[in-house]
């Protein structure tokens, strides 16, 4: 026996039983089934993105869920998608990688949520059983990513996690920037939200809340250390308010947004320092820390950094990865025997990594993405405590129409633009 009984805004309710040979209940709900319709921001090519009707997802697999998506957010890796940086992207691809929403639809085998709750869902997918997850390495999880990933020297090493709305590299999985969002392993991602906390309290636990606090733990960060932050988007927002929730007493952020910087200080007390206006970020940092450097840096930039000329025309030339600047000023301003922390996004390969300094400081580094489903919990309850509150970055809501609009809003960084939420239901 066949179950349909989710109505969607784009089509006639529809509610249909039947069974094997008959007929003709069989031909009118598959008909029903084929009209089911969503909105869901696509990919078209380099800063071309739009909402389009697209078919919405159902359930594939015994595990699955189907989710009805209430937030979802423009992530900064996204931007590298929106750019036109990233391969394996396609187009009609649905994007996105941070969302929430209610439960739709559950298959057979999924056993700890129920139609209707409200869930939170890490922007990794994970099987829960594997090797590296039962290390709690999920973002390595072995068995969700059909593509081919994006280490350059693979070997046979297998596929690290698929994700979310982010390339065929990493599954091409469609995205939660849609009314609908298919999400495999039911029973090991999504988390559970109390129905007395609002979206935006939670949102961020998809992404930039667990990985601001990975990258804050990775830099070795406890209670009355010193780190440096580069990069003032919404990761490193969050690994700063994460660092003083772990206990940093000293705490740098260099960008060169001022807005973004103000807001950073005001709201977090930390030292801000403008690269455009400091000639060299790293040595400011030496200079306020008795000539020593902080005890760990994060680079939550990534290989899109503001570098160099000749670092730019390479990269355009795919003979660079991209831009080591970030990384260089974070090997530059951390002390002997601290580390570096990178949650910011790098691929291939970079001429100018100063292994030298890094040995003769005795640096440790540690990056990667995120194991979200590892952190959730802990954060959760930072949140519910008043610990933590992500939901003060937050700088636009805009119905899921409007998606376009924001993406060029984040993108070119206009109306002190820090984080937008995308909402489906406001175009209802």
């Amino acid at each position: 026996m066949i179950r349909c009984a989710r109505p969607n805004a784009a089509a006639p309710t529809a509610s249909c039983e039947f069974r094997e040979g008959a007929s003709a209940p069989f031909f009118l709900a598959h008909d029903l089934l084929k009209k089911r319709l969503m909105k869901a921001l696509t990919y078209q090519g380099a800063r071309d993105v739009r909402v389009e009707t697209v078919p919405d997802p159902g359930i594939q697999a015994p595990t699955d869920i189907v989710l009805k998506v209430t937030s979802t957010a423009i992530c900064g890796s996204d931007l590298h998608l929106y750019r036109g940086k990233m391969p394996g992207l396609e187009s009609g691809d649905i994007l996105g990688h941070e969302f929430m929403g209610e439960v739709a639809e559950v298959g057979s085998a999924v056993k700890n949520l129920k139609v209707g709750q409200r869930v939170v869902v890490p922007f990794t997918i994970s099987c829960g059983d594997c090797f590296f997850c039962q290390k709690e390495l999920f973002a390595a999880c072995e068995t969700t990513n059909p593509g081919r990933g994006a280490i350059i020297n693979k070997k046979d090493i297998r596929s690290g996690a698929g994700l979310f709305g982010y390339t065929h590299l990493y599954g091409g999985f469609p995205g939660g920037q849609a009314e609908y969002v298919r999400v495999p392993h039911g029973n090991v991602g999504p988390l559970a939200i109390p129905d007395v906390m609002p979206d935006e309290k939670v949102l961020f636990l998809s992404d930039i809340l667990p990985t601001g606090f990975q990258a804050a733990v990775n830099a070795g960060v406890g209670k009355g250390s010193s780190v440096a932050v580069f990069g003032a988007g919404p990761v490193g927002l969050m690994s700063v308010a994460c660092a003083r929730f772990l206990g940093a007493e000293k705490i740098f952020l260099v960008d060169h947004h001022q807005y973004r910087l103000d807001f950073a200080k005001e709201t977090y007390g930390v030292e801000t320092i403008n690269f455009d206006q400091v000639d060299d970020a790293a040595a400011e940092i030496i200079g306020q820390t008795d000539r020593r450097g902080v005890d760990g840096s994060i680079d939550a930039v990534g290989f899109e950094a503001k570098g160099s000329t000749i670092e730019t025309t390479l990269a355009a030339l795919k003979l660079e990865g991209g831009s080591g600047a970030s990384l260089r000023q974070c090997i530059a301003a951390t002390r002997r025997g601290g580390t570096v922390s990178i949650p910011g996004v790098y691929g291939g390969f970079l001429h100018a990594f100063l292994i030298g300094d890094a040995f003769d400081k005795g640096l440790e580094f540690r990056m990667g993405q995120t194991h979200a489903q590892k952190h959730m919990p802990l954060l959760l309850e930072a949140i519910g405590n008043g610990l933590l509150k992500p939901e003060v970055i937050v700088t636009h809501t805009l119905p899921l129409s409007d998606a376009a609009r924001g993406y060029e809003i984040f993108d070119e960084k206009k109306e002190d633009c820090r984080k937008i939420i995308l909402k489906p239901g406001l175009d209802r």
